[in-house]
Protein backbone atom coordinates (compact mmCIF):
# COMPACT_ATOMS: atom_id res chain seq x y z
CA UNK A 1 0.00 0.00 0.00
CA UNK A 2 2.90 2.51 0.96
CA UNK A 3 4.48 1.59 -2.74
CA UNK A 4 1.54 2.16 -4.30
CA UNK A 5 0.77 5.43 -2.39
CA UNK A 6 4.63 6.54 -3.07
CA UNK A 7 3.58 5.48 -7.20
CA UNK A 8 0.46 7.55 -7.16
CA UNK A 9 1.84 10.71 -5.33
CA UNK A 10 4.91 10.78 -7.87
CA UNK A 11 2.42 10.52 -11.06
CA UNK A 12 0.10 13.44 -9.56
CA UNK A 13 3.20 15.23 -9.22
CA UNK A 14 4.56 15.21 -12.50
CA UNK A 15 1.39 15.63 -13.84
CA UNK A 16 0.74 18.65 -12.05
CA UNK A 17 3.68 20.47 -12.45
CA UNK A 18 4.38 19.33 -16.46
CA UNK A 19 0.46 19.54 -17.53
CA UNK A 20 1.52 21.80 -19.90
CA UNK A 21 4.35 19.48 -21.11
CA UNK A 22 1.80 16.39 -21.74
CA UNK A 23 -0.86 18.99 -23.20
CA UNK A 24 1.36 19.80 -25.97
CA UNK A 25 2.86 16.78 -26.68
CA UNK A 26 0.54 14.73 -26.63
CA UNK A 27 -1.51 17.30 -29.40
CA UNK A 28 1.51 17.25 -31.46
CA UNK A 29 1.54 13.44 -31.68
CA UNK A 30 -2.03 12.60 -31.94
CA UNK A 31 -2.36 15.62 -35.34
CA UNK A 32 0.98 14.43 -36.28
CA UNK A 33 -0.65 11.08 -37.28
CA UNK A 34 -3.61 12.24 -38.05
CA UNK A 35 -1.88 14.54 -40.54
CA UNK A 36 0.13 11.16 -41.63
CA UNK A 37 -2.73 9.03 -42.43
CA UNK A 38 -4.70 11.86 -44.50
CA UNK A 39 -1.58 12.78 -46.55
CA UNK A 40 -0.43 8.56 -47.03
CA UNK A 41 -1.68 8.62 -50.94
CA UNK A 42 0.34 11.94 -51.77
CA UNK A 43 3.59 10.42 -49.78
CA UNK A 44 3.16 7.66 -51.88
CA UNK A 45 2.09 8.88 -55.70
CA UNK A 46 5.50 11.80 -54.94
CA UNK A 47 8.97 11.12 -56.44
CA UNK A 48 11.75 12.52 -55.05
CA UNK A 49 11.34 15.69 -52.63
CA UNK A 50 7.98 15.77 -53.44
CA UNK A 51 7.60 13.11 -50.77
CA UNK A 52 8.70 16.05 -48.45
CA UNK A 53 6.16 18.82 -50.40
CA UNK A 54 3.60 16.40 -49.66
CA UNK A 55 4.01 16.62 -45.60
CA UNK A 56 3.20 20.49 -46.11
CA UNK A 57 -0.15 20.06 -44.10
CA UNK A 58 1.77 17.82 -41.38
CA UNK A 59 4.28 20.46 -40.71
CA UNK A 60 1.88 22.82 -40.61
CA UNK A 61 -0.82 21.46 -38.56
CA UNK A 62 1.03 19.67 -35.88
CA UNK A 63 2.55 22.99 -34.51
CA UNK A 64 -0.98 24.64 -34.60
CA UNK A 65 -1.96 21.36 -32.07
CA UNK A 66 1.06 21.81 -30.01
CA UNK A 67 0.29 25.72 -29.75
CA UNK A 68 -3.07 25.33 -29.29
CA UNK A 69 -2.47 23.03 -26.24
CA UNK A 70 -0.61 25.37 -24.58
CA UNK A 71 -2.82 28.37 -24.94
CA UNK A 72 -5.09 25.52 -22.98
CA UNK A 73 -3.47 24.68 -20.44
CA UNK A 74 -1.62 28.18 -19.50
CA UNK A 75 -3.86 30.40 -20.44
CA UNK A 76 -3.81 32.64 -17.23
CA UNK A 77 -0.19 33.08 -18.00
CA UNK A 78 -0.60 34.03 -21.93
CA UNK A 79 -3.56 36.10 -21.20
CA UNK A 80 -1.02 38.43 -20.00
CA UNK A 81 0.03 38.98 -23.60
CA UNK A 82 -3.42 40.75 -24.75
CA UNK A 83 -3.89 44.05 -25.22
CA UNK A 84 -4.51 45.83 -21.87
CA UNK A 85 -7.51 47.56 -23.90
CA UNK A 86 -8.62 44.36 -25.15
CA UNK A 87 -11.30 43.05 -22.45
CA UNK A 88 -12.14 39.56 -20.95
CA UNK A 89 -7.81 38.58 -21.33
CA UNK A 90 -8.72 35.11 -20.17
CA UNK A 91 -11.23 34.53 -22.25
CA UNK A 92 -9.16 35.32 -25.86
CA UNK A 93 -6.46 32.83 -24.20
CA UNK A 94 -8.58 29.89 -24.50
CA UNK A 95 -10.34 31.00 -27.65
CA UNK A 96 -7.17 31.37 -29.57
CA UNK A 97 -6.46 27.77 -27.97
CA UNK A 98 -9.82 26.28 -29.41
CA UNK A 99 -9.06 28.25 -32.59
CA UNK A 100 -5.81 27.05 -33.04
CA UNK A 101 -7.05 22.90 -32.19
CA UNK A 102 -9.93 23.79 -34.97
CA UNK A 103 -7.37 24.91 -37.46
CA UNK A 104 -4.96 22.19 -36.67
CA UNK A 105 -7.34 19.52 -37.23
CA UNK A 106 -8.95 21.49 -40.67
CA UNK A 107 -5.25 21.15 -42.06
CA UNK A 108 -3.89 18.12 -40.75
CA UNK A 109 -7.17 16.20 -42.49
CA UNK A 110 -7.70 18.95 -45.48
CA UNK A 111 -11.15 19.74 -44.63
CA UNK A 112 -12.08 23.28 -45.27
CA UNK A 113 -8.41 24.48 -45.45
CA UNK A 114 -9.58 27.37 -47.41
CA UNK A 115 -11.58 28.71 -43.96
CA UNK A 116 -9.10 27.52 -41.41
CA UNK A 117 -6.11 28.73 -43.74
CA UNK A 118 -7.73 32.16 -44.17
CA UNK A 119 -8.90 32.39 -40.38
CA UNK A 120 -5.89 31.64 -39.49
CA UNK A 121 -3.78 33.97 -41.71
CA UNK A 122 -6.10 36.82 -40.45
CA UNK A 123 -5.31 36.10 -36.40
CA UNK A 124 -1.29 36.29 -37.21
CA UNK A 125 -1.68 39.39 -39.32
CA UNK A 126 -3.82 40.96 -36.14
CA UNK A 127 -1.13 40.21 -33.98
CA UNK A 128 1.46 41.61 -36.10
CA UNK A 129 -0.59 44.11 -36.30
CA UNK A 130 -1.48 44.38 -32.62
CA UNK A 131 1.82 43.22 -30.56
CA UNK A 132 4.52 42.57 -32.29
CA UNK A 133 5.06 45.69 -34.53
CA UNK A 134 4.05 48.21 -31.62
CA UNK A 135 6.71 46.19 -29.63
CA UNK A 136 9.09 46.41 -32.19
CA UNK A 137 8.80 49.75 -32.34
CA UNK A 138 9.08 50.51 -28.65
CA UNK A 139 12.85 49.11 -29.09
CA UNK A 140 13.63 49.38 -32.84
CA UNK A 141 17.31 48.33 -32.06
CA UNK A 142 16.46 45.44 -30.97
CA UNK A 143 16.61 42.82 -34.25
CA UNK A 144 14.63 39.94 -31.48
CA UNK A 145 11.23 42.06 -31.76
CA UNK A 146 11.58 42.17 -35.77
CA UNK A 147 12.63 38.47 -36.31
CA UNK A 148 9.43 37.68 -34.28
CA UNK A 149 7.32 40.16 -36.52
CA UNK A 150 8.78 38.35 -39.50
CA UNK A 151 7.83 35.37 -38.24
CA UNK A 152 4.03 35.94 -37.29
CA UNK A 153 3.74 37.56 -40.78
CA UNK A 154 5.66 34.04 -42.57
CA UNK A 155 2.90 32.36 -40.75
CA UNK A 156 0.14 34.24 -41.68
CA UNK A 157 1.10 34.13 -45.27
CA UNK A 158 1.50 30.26 -44.71
CA UNK A 159 -1.90 29.99 -43.73
CA UNK A 160 -3.28 32.23 -46.56
CA UNK A 161 -0.84 29.90 -49.27
CA UNK A 162 -3.03 27.02 -47.91
CA UNK A 163 -6.55 28.62 -48.64
CA UNK A 164 -4.90 29.25 -51.90
CA UNK A 165 -3.80 26.03 -52.56
CA UNK A 166 -7.76 25.14 -52.60
CA UNK A 167 -8.69 28.08 -54.36
CA UNK A 168 -9.30 28.84 -58.12
CA UNK A 169 -9.33 32.14 -60.09
CA UNK A 170 -7.98 35.44 -59.11
CA UNK A 171 -8.34 34.85 -55.43
CA UNK A 172 -5.98 31.71 -55.86
CA UNK A 173 -3.59 34.11 -57.60
CA UNK A 174 -3.91 36.92 -55.51
CA UNK A 175 -3.30 35.04 -51.93
CA UNK A 176 -0.69 32.65 -53.63
CA UNK A 177 1.44 35.95 -54.88
CA UNK A 178 1.07 38.07 -51.44
CA UNK A 179 2.04 34.60 -48.91
CA UNK A 180 5.34 34.09 -51.61
CA UNK A 181 6.55 37.69 -51.22
CA UNK A 182 6.19 37.53 -47.48
CA UNK A 183 7.77 34.12 -47.40
CA UNK A 184 10.70 35.26 -50.31
CA UNK A 185 11.11 38.54 -47.33
CA UNK A 186 11.54 36.52 -44.81
CA UNK A 187 13.74 33.80 -45.98
CA UNK A 188 16.28 36.80 -47.36
CA UNK A 189 15.85 38.50 -43.96
CA UNK A 190 16.48 35.56 -42.38
CA UNK A 191 19.80 35.26 -44.34
CA UNK A 192 21.48 38.12 -43.50
CA UNK A 193 20.82 37.24 -40.11
CA UNK A 194 22.43 34.17 -40.29
CA UNK A 195 25.55 35.94 -42.26
CA UNK A 196 25.66 38.33 -39.01
CA UNK A 197 24.83 35.66 -35.98
CA UNK A 198 25.82 32.57 -37.08
CA UNK A 199 26.06 30.79 -33.88
CA UNK A 200 22.29 31.16 -33.62
CA UNK A 201 20.17 28.11 -33.81
CA UNK A 202 19.44 27.85 -37.42
CA UNK A 203 16.29 28.23 -39.53
CA UNK A 204 14.04 31.15 -37.28
CA UNK A 205 17.72 32.56 -35.62
CA UNK A 206 16.40 33.30 -31.99
CA UNK A 207 18.17 34.58 -29.05
CA UNK A 208 19.08 30.56 -28.21
CA UNK A 209 22.50 30.07 -29.28
CA UNK A 210 23.00 26.05 -30.71
CA UNK A 211 24.51 23.95 -27.99
CA UNK A 212 27.95 23.10 -27.89
CA UNK A 213 27.64 19.55 -28.47
CA UNK A 214 25.97 20.33 -32.20
CA UNK A 215 29.60 20.12 -34.41
CA UNK A 216 30.54 22.67 -36.95
CA UNK A 217 28.33 25.50 -35.81
CA UNK A 218 29.71 28.15 -38.25
CA UNK A 219 29.16 25.70 -41.12
CA UNK A 220 25.54 24.72 -40.25
CA UNK A 221 25.20 28.64 -39.81
CA UNK A 222 26.42 30.51 -42.98
CA UNK A 223 24.99 27.13 -45.14
CA UNK A 224 21.29 27.92 -43.72
CA UNK A 225 22.37 31.88 -44.46
CA UNK A 226 23.21 31.04 -47.83
CA UNK A 227 20.54 28.42 -48.64
CA UNK A 228 17.81 31.16 -47.24
CA UNK A 229 19.65 34.04 -49.51
CA UNK A 230 19.44 32.01 -52.68
CA UNK A 231 16.11 30.59 -52.51
CA UNK A 232 14.77 33.87 -50.67
CA UNK A 233 15.82 35.61 -54.17
CA UNK A 234 14.69 32.81 -56.50
CA UNK A 235 10.96 33.19 -54.88
CA UNK A 236 10.74 36.46 -54.85
CA UNK A 237 11.48 37.08 -58.33
CA UNK A 238 9.78 34.09 -59.25
CA UNK A 239 12.44 32.37 -61.11
CA UNK A 240 12.17 28.39 -59.96
CA UNK A 241 9.64 29.15 -57.29
CA UNK A 242 9.20 25.60 -56.64
CA UNK A 243 12.03 24.09 -57.03
CA UNK A 244 13.45 27.19 -54.57
CA UNK A 245 11.12 26.37 -51.74
CA UNK A 246 11.44 22.51 -52.26
CA UNK A 247 14.99 23.00 -51.38
CA UNK A 248 14.38 25.30 -48.72
CA UNK A 249 11.97 23.62 -47.11
CA UNK A 250 13.62 20.53 -47.23
CA UNK A 251 16.62 21.68 -45.91
CA UNK A 252 14.56 23.47 -42.72
CA UNK A 253 13.01 19.71 -42.27
CA UNK A 254 16.55 18.58 -42.14
CA UNK A 255 17.12 21.29 -39.62
CA UNK A 256 14.52 20.48 -37.44
CA UNK A 257 15.43 16.45 -37.24
CA UNK A 258 18.95 16.74 -36.92
CA UNK A 259 19.21 20.44 -34.61
CA UNK A 260 16.18 21.03 -33.01
CA UNK A 261 15.35 17.13 -32.77
CA UNK A 262 18.15 16.70 -29.97
CA UNK A 263 17.68 20.26 -28.27
CA UNK A 264 14.12 19.16 -27.64
CA UNK A 265 15.17 15.38 -25.91
CA UNK A 266 17.74 17.31 -24.07
CA UNK A 267 15.26 19.73 -22.77
CA UNK A 268 12.76 17.06 -22.19
CA UNK A 269 15.02 15.24 -19.61
CA UNK A 270 15.94 18.68 -17.93
CA UNK A 271 13.90 18.86 -14.88
CA UNK A 272 12.66 22.36 -15.56
CA UNK A 273 9.21 22.71 -16.75
CA UNK A 274 10.32 26.08 -18.35
CA UNK A 275 13.24 24.15 -20.25
CA UNK A 276 10.88 21.97 -21.49
CA UNK A 277 8.60 24.27 -23.05
CA UNK A 278 11.23 26.48 -24.14
CA UNK A 279 12.65 23.01 -25.98
CA UNK A 280 9.14 22.26 -27.41
CA UNK A 281 8.85 26.08 -28.97
CA UNK A 282 11.80 25.69 -30.68
CA UNK A 283 10.85 22.66 -32.46
CA UNK A 284 7.38 23.41 -33.56
CA UNK A 285 8.13 27.07 -34.40
CA UNK A 286 10.89 25.76 -36.67
CA UNK A 287 8.55 22.77 -37.81
CA UNK A 288 5.57 25.56 -38.74
CA UNK A 289 8.51 28.23 -40.70
CA UNK A 290 9.29 24.51 -42.54
CA UNK A 291 5.39 23.79 -43.38
CA UNK A 292 4.73 27.44 -44.56
CA UNK A 293 7.63 26.87 -46.75
CA UNK A 294 6.56 23.36 -48.04
CA UNK A 295 3.00 25.15 -48.41
CA UNK A 296 4.24 27.11 -50.75
CA UNK A 297 5.76 24.35 -53.03
CA UNK A 298 3.03 22.39 -53.05
CA UNK A 299 0.94 25.41 -54.14
CA UNK A 300 3.38 26.32 -57.04
CA UNK A 301 2.21 25.06 -60.25
CA UNK A 302 4.60 22.59 -61.41
CA UNK A 303 5.19 24.76 -64.63
CA UNK A 304 6.90 27.56 -62.96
Amino acid sequence: MLAIHMHTTILATFFETSRTVVSMCSAGILIFFVALWAARDDITRARGLDKVVALSNLCFAAPLAVFGALHLAAAKSLMTMVPSYMPWPLFWAYFFGFALLAASLSIATKILVRWSGLLFGIAMFCFVAMMDIPGALENPRDRFGWILAIRELAFGAGGWILAASTTTGQAKSKLLTFGRVIVAITAIFYGVEHFLHPLAVPGVPLQKMMPEWIPAHLLIGYLTGAILLVSGAAILLARKTRLAATYLGTWIVLLVMFIYGPILIAALANPSTEVKIEGINYFFDTLLFAGVILALASATPRTD
